[in-house]
């Protein structure tokens, strides 16, 4: 059961997050295929033998193909990684966030994008790493929008796979100081996230995973967004879910972190990309 007045609680959150992060935020109609500075999002690149999957990045509520990956895109592009990243979830008349609208049709913009990929690499499949929501999200596209077909693996980085609390939405807050302000607007992207909310019934009905398809899942006990944490693991017979403590234990990242700066969960991402490659994560991986 979702929480009662769920509806104008999540208008009025999403009403104070807009309106405290607008004058700092970067307008995100200029990021989906511009992201020049690190070599990502380049559609001449070709993958390697060693790594012959390009790697998608499907940022969080709240983000963009840029600000989210600012330290992981370049992360795999130095290790020979064909990179992109999209835009998608823009919600008409708010240009500057991302990941708002209704999640299958996010999913849908997602179908889009890796097929753009795909036609400029030659690839035949690619590799999806997501966080937040970005991490959830993707599920739809591989269980009802044939995604499984172009996907070889998918890594979630803090995915609320089966919803999170209206607490746990508000604990955003703090990385929007000054909030105060509403204002009603309709955010289906968070309510599509609630747990229990018809699209997270309908994405975990028949099982979490589908045939084919790597799953990775990288969560933080620290997780103040996704709550519990556990709730992000998936069940499946080729899913491998990690506890970030697990690996670092004096690894202190909470929700925002480990998908933005966390390079203890960076090095775990690229095992999972690499699995026949993959290295012993630690504490040192932080400077890797």
């Amino acid at each position: 059961m979702l929480p009662r007045n769920w509806k104008r609680a999540v208008r009025s959150l999403t009403a104070a997050l807009l309106l405290t992060a607008a004058a700092t935020a970067v307008p995100a109609t200029a990021h989906a295929d511009t992201a020049p500075s690190s070599g990502w999002n380049n559609y001449n690149c070709k993958p390697s033998a060693a790594h012959p999957r390009p790697a998608v990045l499907v940022h969080g509520t709240f983000g963009n193909s840029v600000d989210n990956w600012l330290v992981l895109a370049p992360y795999l592009v130095n290790r020979g990684y064909c990179v992109f990243s999209l835009d998608y979830g823009q919600l008409p008349g708010v240009p500057l966030f991302n990941g708002l609208g209704p999640i299958d049709k996010s999913a849908g913009q997602l179908d889009t994008f890796v097929d753009k990929v795909l036609a400029a690499t030659g690839a035949p499949k690619a590799d999806l790493v997501g966080h937040s929501q970005g991490g959830m999200m993707p599920r739809y596209y591989l269980k009802f929008l044939g995604g499984a077909a172009k996907v070889n693996s998918l890594v979630g980085v803090a995915p609320d796979n089966h919803g999170t609390t209206l607490n746990g939405l508000t604990n955003l807050l703090p990385y929007f100081p000054g909030a105060g302000d509403l204002l009603t607007l309709a955010t289906p992207g968070l309510a599509d996230q609630m747990a229990g909310s018809p699209f997270i019934t309908k994405l975990n009905q028949g099982g979490d995973t589908v045939p084919g398809v790597h799953y990775t899942v990288i969560a933080t006990k620290y997780d103040e967004v996704v709550t519990p944490y556990g709730t992000q693991f998936l069940s499946g017979p080729d899913v491998h879910n990690v506890k970030l403590q697990d690996l670092c234990a004096v690894d202190l990242s909470e929700h925002v972190a480990i998908g933005t700066i966390d390079r203890v969960a960076f090095h775990e991402v690229a095992n999972a990309l690499d699995p026949a490659h993959a290295t012993p994560t630690t504490c040192a991986s932080a400077v890797s």
